[in-house]
Order: structure tokens, then C-alpha cells, then sequence
């Protein structure tokens, strides 16, 4: 059993080990299709091959997230899941797995109700790793990151294609874990990528940063999956894999739900794994 203030580092590091070229991080909204559903994803999730799950803390205003992720927020929501719930998630998630790391994502006013430094212990006595707000920037998040660190969780931060060299040391110096690379201006799920463009700024980016670099938004296929590991250190994936158990669930009773939601996950996620697992660290193809 490897300690919460380890597993996002020990991840990277067996993927180093294997000769992987990139971790692979599926995003999962809390609570969609149902809340029964989630503990079993998360773990049918990382058998299928996922080394860090991001999982999304339902909002009701979620600003950085395109229709599919919102929609699941709305669900979410809907059938009453909150960031305690959440919280309760991980923890029951926990009960069977005390080795992959659970990233929260999500957004500043649901931690504010609680407190931040309520939230940071309470995510330590759950079983999270890491952190990322979206609406927190880091010249803002000092005390925040604090109580984070102290409860041995990572405060991760997303930098875009916008970012200045001011803002990206400004990550380096508060950001732990792993930075998140918005690889598209917009929200999630949007546009299609320019890999060249990717691998040009995740370049710039490892400049001034030391830790793992992962790359999300508009990863939909195993094709753009691989060209995204032979630059970065990590693919995160979240509205291609929420829009895959949204139409396996479309017009079937709700008890069914888990059912099918779990099995197209691990079918999808797991042809996404086996193209990244063609792909070796030197960035050459098996």
C-alpha cells in the first residue's frame, strides 16, 4: 500500500518503468448516469488501464465544460450529488483500492461553503491525491495550496494555450503532482487538435516546470491519443468517455444503467490503453 502523499508520483513512475510513453487519466463526472454508478466505474476504469482517475465534482454552473460535460453535471446534480458525496465516493472507492490515485476536479464555490481547510482534511481522511480547481488561479491559491499540502494532496493547475511565461512559473512554483495542459482554446470536448502545436508548447512548458505534464481536451480517438503520449507525460480523456456511457444508457431503464455505462467505459478506455501502450517512451511506435 503506497501513502496518499505518494501514488500520483509512484503512477508516473510505473509507467516510466513499463517503457510507456504516457500515463493515461480517463475524467468521469461524480454521480453520472447515477451515483450507484460511480465507485464501480472508477474501479473498472483502472482495470481497463487508467493510472490516475480525474473525477468531476458536479456544479451547477460548470464554465470550462462543453454540452457533454455539462450535461452529466446536470444529471448529477440532478439526483442530488454534491462535493460531500463525492468525498464519500472516493472513500468507498478506497475501501478496495489504496493504490490509484483519484484526482477532484472542479470549482471554487462548493469548497468555499465548506472551508478550505474543512475540504483539504476531509479529502485526506477520503483518499484524494490531488486537486484541481478550475476558477482558483495560482497568484490567488497560496493558503489554499497550503492546507492542501499539509493534508498530503497535490494542488494541480491547468495552463492553456494562452498562458504567458509569467503565468506558467507562476504554476511551477505552487503546482504538485502534475500540470494539466488545456491543448484547445474553449471549453471540453471542443475543436480538433494540432499535435504540432501541442508538442511545441508542452516543450515550452517542461522549461519552467519539473513535474509530469498531462494533455487534455479534444482527445476523442486512440490515433490522437498516441500522438499526444509521444510528447506528453500523460492523456487525459473525459468527454469522449462521458459521451460513450451517455449513448450506451440512452432510452434503457435506469436500472440498467450501471450495467451498461461500466461496460462501455472499460471497452473504450481499454482500445485507447492498447494504443498507448504501442507507443514507447523514446516516441517510436511498437
Amino acid at each position: 500500500m503506497t501513502s496518499r502523499t505518494d501514488r500520483i508520483a509512484v503512477a508516473f513512475s510505473r509507467v516510466a518503468e513499463a517503457g510507456r510513453a504516457a500515463a493515461l487519466i480517463p475524467y468521469i463526472a461524480a454521480g453520472d448516469p447515477s451515483p450507484e454508478t460511480t465507485v464501480p466505474l472508477m474501479h473498472a476504469l483502472t482495470k481497463a488501464g487508467a493510472d490516475i482517475i480525474e473525477l468531476g465534482v458536479p456544479f451547477s454552473d460548470p464554465m470550462a465544460d462543453g454540452p457533454v460535460i455539462q450535461r452529466a453535471a446536470e444529471r448529477a446534480v440532478a439526483q442530488g450529488v454534491g462535493l460531500r458525496r463525492v468525498l464519500e465516493m472516493v472513500a468507498q472507492f478506497r475501501r478496495d483500492d489504496a493504490d490509484t490515485p483519484v484526482v477532484l476536479m472542479g470549482y471554487a464555490n462548493p469548497i468555499e461553503r465548506i472551508g478550505q481547510q474543512a475540504f483539504a482534511q476531509a479529502a485526506q481522511v477520503a483518499g484524494v491525491d490531488g486537486v484541481l480547481v478550475v476558477d482558483y488561479p495560482p497568484e490567488e491559491v497560496k493558503d489554499f495550496a497550503g492546507h492542501l499540502e499539509a493534508c498530503g494532496i497535490a494542488p494541480i493547475f491547468l495552463l492553456a494555450p494562452t498562458s504567458t511565461q509569467a503565468r506558467i512559473e507562476a504554476i511551477a512554483d505552487v503546482a504538485r503532482g502534475y500540470v494539466y495542459y488545456v491543448s484547445l482554446k474553449g471549453v471540453t470536448g471542443s475543436g480538433s487538435l494540432n499535435t504540432d502545436d501541442v508538442a511545441a508548447r508542452v516543450a515550452l512548458i517542461k522549461q519552467h516546470v519539473s513535474i509530469p505534464v498531462g494533455v487534455g481536451f479534444g482527445i476523442r480517438d486512440a490515433q490522437t491519443a498516441q500522438h499526444i503520449a509521444r510528447q506528453a507525460d500523460a492523456v487525459v480523456i473525459g468527454s469522449k468517455l462521458i459521451e460513450t456511457m451517455e449513448q450506451a444508457v440512452a432510452n434503457a431503464p435506469a436500472d440498467q444503467h450501471t450495467e451498461l455505462a461500466v461496460a462501455a467505459a472499460s471497452q473504450w478506455l481499454s482500445g485507447i490503453r492498447q494504443a498507448l501502450d504501442q507507443v514507447k517512451r523514446d516516441g517510436v511506435s511498437a
